[in-house]
């Protein structure tokens, strides 16, 4: 632990795919006392699975590298991966591993369940999205008709922040952010969705409380855990949520995250309904909305273009017509599951370099079509872009965001947003205050600025023509 907090001290935690991150935080200063980090596996084949138990097992190690500071911490909260479905049995034992978020398995149940409730525009104005395979809805539907034994087992289905909010309190307890990722709240009523459920034949009773933005879930109970028994545990939320709490997002401000995914989101006052299904029409965490569009190629994709052309991932170049869709995994923004990477436009005197960068130019260029659509009234034109992740450090990543936007810049110094956004609503439950107020006090989204560039045009234009004309090679 450094030097002497100012405040009372909170603790952040983000669970996601890959690993478990804790902040312990200063709640007046935003100032990070102690952190700590302990992976997790995800299992291999088909799907994406991972055992929850490991989740808590790593929430400890990574406390225990937070040393005293964990034992004094006055509240909590955990923000987790959104859409994972976490099936318990009576005992609140695991019934089987978690399907994770980019389990695609369900296609096909999205699809039916879809067409079954109506069409997408129902599905859009009921609960806000259209409930593609990440969906909840649709991992269950799947689970109910391929492990029918496991199904029947289940008492109760969490998503992976509520299971580890759960054994931290003993508590059923979710909020409204990550809850709208289920595909069975609906935005509309702000309450789960029972002809949904009953539907897809899941009783009510096996999902846990919504609680109200600034509700806690219950206090620690948990004795494993270098946690004092009593804090106060936040509702917590999904990671998405955490990132723009973390950000003290205003309504309007768009962010750019790249990271294994892409994804381009924006807090608004507005109930987004986007029946095309590029947009999810999530909440947030405070009350608000968090239209979000998530592709699923980005920093991995074109680092893998860079590895095939024994490149650097920064050593790009300028010039040539080429064209790169790095489609590698098939693509959820824009919606073409089974598609692969596709090269266009390839001369004689086209460099490896400039093949680098147009796969840059195609991962930024779904974004920022998806961005265009999350937008609404409350956005500002030419507002700066906060870019995030893992790969707002990388020049070329940065530079690409410029040159297609035309829009200026910022990237937050703070790291680890996901947790910070968590630490920020356990001290806006400790405090009594907004916790978007609370990260703004902080400053998280102070940053190097970088002025708007002349947008690319033409660039974007041999990307929109090619993505139309090879429609059909996408689809196979």
């Amino acid at each position: 632990m450094g030097a002497q907090a100012a405040g009372p001290l909170v603790l952040g935690v983000d669970s996601s795919t890959q690993s478990t991150k804790t902040l312990v935080v200063d709640a007046e200063t935003g100032v990070v006392v102690a952190r700590g980090q302990a992976p997790h596996t995800v299992g291999g084949g088909p799907g994406k699975e991972s055992d929850p138990r490991q989740w808590w097992e790593a929430l400890g190690e990574a406390l225990a590298q937070c040393g005293d500071a964990a034992r004094q911490v006055s509240a909590v909260s955990v923000a987790g991966q959104q859409h994972g479905l976490v099936t318990l049995d009576a005992a609140g034992e695991p019934v089987r591993p978690a399907l994770l978020w980019n389990d695609v398995r369900a296609a096909g149940h999205s699809e039916r369940l879809i067409a079954e409730r109506g069409g997408a525009r129902a599905w859009a104005d009921r609960v806000g999205s259209v409930p593609g395979p990440a969906f909840t809805v649709a991992k269950w539907a799947w689970l109910r008709e391929t492990e029918p034994a496991a199904a029947a087992a289940t008492a109760a289905v969490r998503l992976p922040h509520d299971y580890l909010t759960g054994r931290l309190t003993g508590e059923a307890v979710t909020d409204r952010g990550d809850a709208s990722g289920t595909g069975w709240w609906a935005s509309a009523t702000g309450a789960y969705d029972t002809e949904i459920l009953a539907h897809v034949g899941l009783p009510p009773e096996a999902l846990p409380r919504v609680a109200q933005p600034g509700e806690a879930a219950g206090t620690v109970h948990a004795g494993e855990l270098p946690l004092p028994r009593g804090a106060l545990v936040a509702a917590g939320t999904g990671d998405n949520m955490a990132a723009a709490l973390g950000l003290g997002l205003r309504p309007g401000q768009p962010v750019l995250s790249l990271g294994t995914s892409g994804t381009v989101y924006a807090v608004s006052t507005h109930r987004p309904a986007d029946p095309t299904g590029t947009v999810a029409g999530f909440a947030d965490a405070r009350g608000d909305w968090l239209p979000l569009a998530c592709t699923l190629n980005c920093t991995l994709a074109v680092d893998r273009v860079a590895a095939l052309l024994g490149r650097d991932r920064e050593a790009v170049e300028a010039g040539g017509e080429v064209v790169v869709l790095p489609f590698l995994d098939g693509e959820r923004t824009p919606n073409l599951p089974g598609a692969s990477g596709l090269v266009h436009g390839l001369r004689h005197d086209t460099t490896a370099g400039q093949l680098l960068q147009a796969a840059y130019d195609g991962a930024v260029f779904a974004l920022l079509r998806a961005l265009e659509q999350v937008l609404d009234a409350d956005a500002a034109a030419g507002a700066p872009l906060l870019l995030i992740g893992g790969g707002a450090k990388g020049r070329a990543w940065r530079e690409t965001v410029r040159r297609l936007s035309g829009r200026p810049v910022v990237v937050p110094a703070a790291q680890e947003l996901v947790a910070l956004g968590a630490a920020a609503q356990a001290a806006g439950l400790l405090l009594g205050e907004d916790p978007a107020a609370v990260a703004r006090r902080w400053g998280t989204a102070r940053g190097t600025e970088y002025e708007a560039r002349p947008r690319d045009d033409a660039a974007l234009d041999r990307l929109t023509t090619t993505l139309t004309d090879a429609d059909t090679l996408l689809r196979h």
